[in-house]
């Protein structure tokens, strides 16, 4: 399947099968093929529609494989099914000084694109088409993102359209950017191209030829089921037949050994820039017997399109289990912070239980407040006379229960504040140790808010004017309501407090208050003395519910600060079920289309002609 660009000559006419005349817009099209476009339209929709934000392993190349199936789709797949019977596209691409441009001008002859030693020489991809042609690729339905010139351009992102007569009709050349070029813009926009080629013209050099990124290149045409032709430029006279059958064997290994492959020798350049006529004729007549064949063009477009349409289920899976990776990831990150604040809430609610809040400054002022040990130890005894007691004592000493309020908010606030610090370094640590999570961190996450203490104090003074009001409440008429003493009220409240730090099975045992259960015995006695014992347990459980519910807000306002990143990072939940869907839709309008028939394609991924 080489040829030598001096001997030899173009025979036989394309092998095409089940084909007997050219496609035109008028031709009956299948069911499937008339469902293609509304499927792709959906299909591009939720590729679109797809993020990758989270910082993965899957997420840059699946931005990547998402960006190019969006351009494929809107370069080439969408505008081509639209009108099948649209000229042929080659798409001219190759190594940085290949020789991409002087090949396209001698083509055409006609010096169309700037060939010189500067690198990069093609800035801006150039579309060769003849005159009868140029309305088609004017109106932008191919390569829509480009800006239609007539004029030479340094911007990457401008098609030059030109016209040459020398051309013959049903087929045109775009000479691309170099696909290794040193631009990044052009790199891409090579690339860009070649999906959006119904035949790939690629060209390389004989001192360049095993260099990777054409290869890799090649294997992505491949998989696709692209229609793929090879030229070997300046070859030296006495190396032809080794490089030649060096680079026949690594296309073969590539399963590309039916790609037809034509060597040009060394050779000088005429004063116009084109290469003599003797070295581009069997490649020129390759191309001259394609574009007089229209059977032959529309297999090639056939062949490619159907490539490609196979080619996006795999694709797009890989998009959606990405998107899945990305779901499951922003789950990860939230269960971190959550497990992070339960622990804290649960921190909180044991500090409620074990009692350790009625130490220190709590207690002495709990104990100045009700008075001394020797009326603990008398309780019991004098339990009668204990409402009228402590009346007497709520009226005489206010300023003890102002100091045995702040002491009790001191407490509580030191606790949230402790626990707050505590979840938020545990928060910071777990996303720390993600990848997804370690890039969405900030420093100040790893310390609660800074106004974490303000909202704590105001949690506490709300949760104690709450108390007192649930003891206004729960007392109903009892008699100590009646006095309408409010040092009875405040002090009763304080009390309900004390019962709350305290632990809920209440009425401590004898070995409790030998072990130091004295005070609580004696908060809840006074209760007991005012309410009952009933009256006790649902005031106390009352109130630290109360206090719980207000610690959880409290604390789910702290976790919220990371939640908040990973709602805002976070892909929609269905985006990988919409990927899905929207690939099966095109799948089975491919499978009922013309395009699933291998008798509509060439046989294997051969070019439509072969040189002998």
């Amino acid at each position: 399947m080489t040829t030598n660009g001096d001997s030899a000559s173009l025979s036989g006419t394309p092998a095409v099968a089940a084909r007997t005349g050219p496609i035109d817009a008028g031709e009956v099209r299948s069911a499937g093929e008339d469902l293609l476009p509304d499927a792709l339209t959906g299909l591009r929709a939720a590729i679109g529609e797809a993020r990758f934000p989270l910082v993965l392993p899957s997420a840059d190349p699946a931005g990547r494989i998402g960006a190019a199936l969006a351009d494929q789709l809107d370069d080439y797949l969408l505008p081509r099914l639209t009108r099948l019977d649209a000229p042929l596209l080659v798409v001219v691409g190759g190594s940085t000084g290949a020789g991409k441009s002087t090949l396209v001008n001698s083509l055409v002859q006609a010096r169309v694109s700037a060939a010189g030693v500067l690198r990069p020489t093609t800035r801006s991809p150039v579309l060769v088409c003849n005159p009868a042609d140029s309305p088609w690729f004017r109106r932008g339905e191919l390569l829509p993102g480009l800006t239609r010139t007539n004029q030479p351009s340094d911007d990457p992102r401008t098609l030059h359209l030109v016209t040459a007569p020398a051309l013959a009709p049903g087929l045109a050349f775009l000479d691309a950017p170099d696909i290794d070029s040193v631009v990044d813009a052009n790199r891409a926009l090579a690339g860009q191209l070649l999906a959006a080629a119904d035949l790939w013209l690629f060209v390389t050099t004989a001192a360049r030829y095993a260099d990777a990124v054409p290869w890799e290149l090649l294997r992505g045409a491949r998989a696709r089921g692209a229609v793929i032709a090879m030229v070997l430029d300046r070859v030296p006279a006495e190396a032809t037949d080794e490089v030649a059958a060096h680079l026949g064997e690594m296309l073969a290994e590539q399963d590309l050994g039916s790609a037809p492959l034509f060597v040009l020798p060394e050779t000088w350049i005429d004063g116009q820039g084109l290469l003599p006529d003797r070295v581009t004729a069997p490649l020129a007549d390759w191309f001259a017997r394609l574009a007089a064949d229209a059977d032959a063009r529309s297999a090639v477009v056939r062949q490619t399109l159907g490539g490609a349409l196979a080619a996006l289920q795999p694709a797009v899976e890989s998009l959606a289990g990405a998107a899945d990776e990305q779901v499951a990831a922003a789950d990860a990150l939230d269960d971190r912070v959550r497990a992070a604040y339960r622990s804290a809430n649960r921190t909180v609610e044991q500090g409620l239980r074990d009692g350790r809040l009625l130490r220190g400054e709590v207690l002495a002022r709990w104990q100045e407040f009700v008075g001394t040990s020797e009326f603990f130890r008398s309780l019991e005894a004098r339990i009668g006379r204990l409402r009228d007691r402590l009346v007497a004592a709520f009226s005489r000493r206010p300023a003890p229960a102002a100091e045995l309020r702040d002491a009790i908010e001191s407490q509580l606030v030191t606790l949230l504040r402790a626990v707050a610090a505590e979840a938020a370094e545990h928060a910071y640590t777990g996303w720390k140790a993600h990848p997804a999570g370690a890039a969405l961190l900030e420093p100040e996450l790893a310390h609660h808010s800074a106004d974490l203490p303000e909202r704590a104090e105001r949690l506490v003074r709300d949760w104690q004017r709450g108390v007192l009001e649930l003891v206004r409440t729960e007392g109903g008429d009892r008699r100590f309501v009646a006095r309408t003493a409010a040092y009875a009220v405040n002090a009763t409240g304080l009390a309900v407090m004390i019962a709350v730090f305290a632990s809920t099975a209440f009425i401590p045992t004898g070995l409790e208050v030998a072990t130091g259960a004295g005070t609580t015995v004696a908060g809840q006695a006074v209760l007991q003395a005012i309410f009952g014992d009933q009256a006790v347990r649902t005031l106390a459980n009352k109130a630290r519910e109360d206090l719980l519910d207000r610690v959880r807000v409290l604390l789910d306002a702290e976790a919220a600060r990371y939640l908040a990143r990973t709602e805002q990072a976070r892909p929609a939940a269905q985006a990988a079920t919409a990927l899905r869907q929207a690939a099966e839709r095109v799948e089975t309008a491919r499978l009922r289309s013309g395009f699933a028939d291998p008798a509509a394609a060439l046989s294997g991924p051969a070019a439509p002609g072969r040189p002998a």
